[in-house]
């Protein structure tokens, strides 16, 4: 059961999607095998060489003095490899950083996830609040509706007025209720993130209007560069590195030893054996790979230094973005809005007493309606760029 499903109302908040995301997201939880299948590799690797017992017999069911095991020749040894070059710590290094880079593509894929769930979270406040404006703007065409159909009962009006506010009645039920369809995806969508195909939610909780403080840009690109998206790469190089230092490694030759007690039958007599091999020339043939490994550690790199020029254009983006929608958002509401409020009120009155024509009254209703809508886009653009500012430097930027 999810955070949401005990509140007394049927609302949804943020803090509560996130929560619930986090506990039951699907894709999130591959990466607990994907850490627990890279321990396991690490306990192999982990492994010294195992011994090996051998049982050899010579010399039997041959012909003539060998026909039979009386000159047979038996020999119980034990073997095994002595790795040199620091190849189990290599394999252990290797296994280590797959591991690092597995937890921080991790804690990458959370952001990504979060970060996509708060944008689809404020495009459903931005179409609450469209929802508000579509119910404002039906209300006032059916006030002019009747306004018109009065003043053509006098004669005041042309016929023709009166079915241009019936089609903009008509209009204005058809916006709100693709909104209404609208809302209803974006709900199945969000219930998505954490495993549901049934939201238990009828709306969501926030404010468009609530931006916080804006932060200095070196700050945040201070953040940028310890954040998840370039440790992931981070873990990438040391995973090349761990590789180089596997290569070289397995160019040292490791030692094979043998040793064990050898039986003759024909006298009953035993004695000890023991051997040593090591291949010779190897780090020759190991050469290639050496390069390649050291080739593929140049290329992390430079997609290092790539990743960053990336980061720190999108970043600036966002932040930019997030800046100039705050300042048009403050100057809609702030005077673009009063200003129209109070010219749709004189329009209205004036058309009330005749002074002012339908084409008036309807173009006052429409310039109120558009500042209303810029100012919901300005917010929802403001709050979508927080979040993907949150989502690059892996904090909030208002907690």
């Amino acid at each position: 059961m999810t955070a949401f499903a005990e509140n007394v109302e049927p609302t949804l908040t943020l803090k509560e999607a996130l929560a619930s995301t986090l506990a039951q997201n699907p894709q999130l939880h591959q990466y607990s095998f994907t850490a627990e299948a890279l321990n396991a590799q690490k306990q192999s690797s982990a492994l010294r060489p195992a011994l090996a017992l051998e049982l050899e017999v010579d010399n039997f069911a041959g012909s003539g003095s060998n026909e039979d095991f009386e000159s047979a020749e038996t020999t119980l040894a034990l073997s095994s490899v002595i790795e040199l070059g620091g190849k189990r710590q290599a394999r252990m290094s290797y296994s280590d950083a797959r591991i690092s880079q597995v937890e921080w593509a991790q804690q990458a894929a959370t952001l990504d996830t979060l970060g996509r769930l708060t944008e689809v979270y404020i495009e459903g406040l931005a179409t609450q609040a469209n929802l508000r404006l579509a119910e404002e703007s039906l209300a006032l065409s059916q006030s002019i509706l009747k306004t018109v159909q009065t003043r053509s009962a006098r004669g005041a009006t042309a016929e023709a007025e009166v079915m241009r506010a019936q089609a903009a009645l008509t209009r204005a039920e058809i916006r709100l209720a693709s909104l209404r369809e609208q809302f209803e995806r974006q709900k199945v969508f969000l219930a998505r993130f954490w495993g549901e195909t049934t939201p238990r939610f009828n709306a969501l909780t926030g404010s468009l209007f609530d931006f916080g403080p804006t932060q200095n840009f070196d700050q945040l690109y201070a953040r940028v560069q310890t954040s998840p998206a370039l440790q992931v790469l981070a873990s990438e190089a040391r995973i090349r590195d761990a590789e180089v230092t596997l290569a070289r490694a397995s160019g040292r030759s490791d030692l094979s030893w043998r040793a064990g007690i050898k039986r003759f039958e024909e006298t009953g007599d035993s004695a000890f054996t023991a051997g040593i091999s090591i291949p010779l020339f190897s780090g020759r043939r190991n050469s290639g790979d050496v390069k390649a490994a050291l080739a593929n550690r140049n290329v992390v790199d430079y997609a290092q230094q790539d990743q960053l020029l990336v980061l720190h254009a999108r970043l600036f983006e966002a932040w930019s973005l997030r800046k100039q929608s705050i300042a048009a958002a403050n100057k809609i509401q702030n005077v673009a809005i009063p200003a129209l409020e109070k010219a749709l009120k004189l329009t209205n009155e004036g058309f009330d007493n005749g002074r002012y024509r339908y084409l008036d009254l309807i173009a006052a209703q429409e310039e109120l309606l558009a500042s209303k809508q810029a100012l919901i886009d300005a917010a929802t653009t403001a709050l979508i760029s927080q979040a993907l500012i949150e989502q690059l430097t892996g904090e909030a930027l208002n907690p």
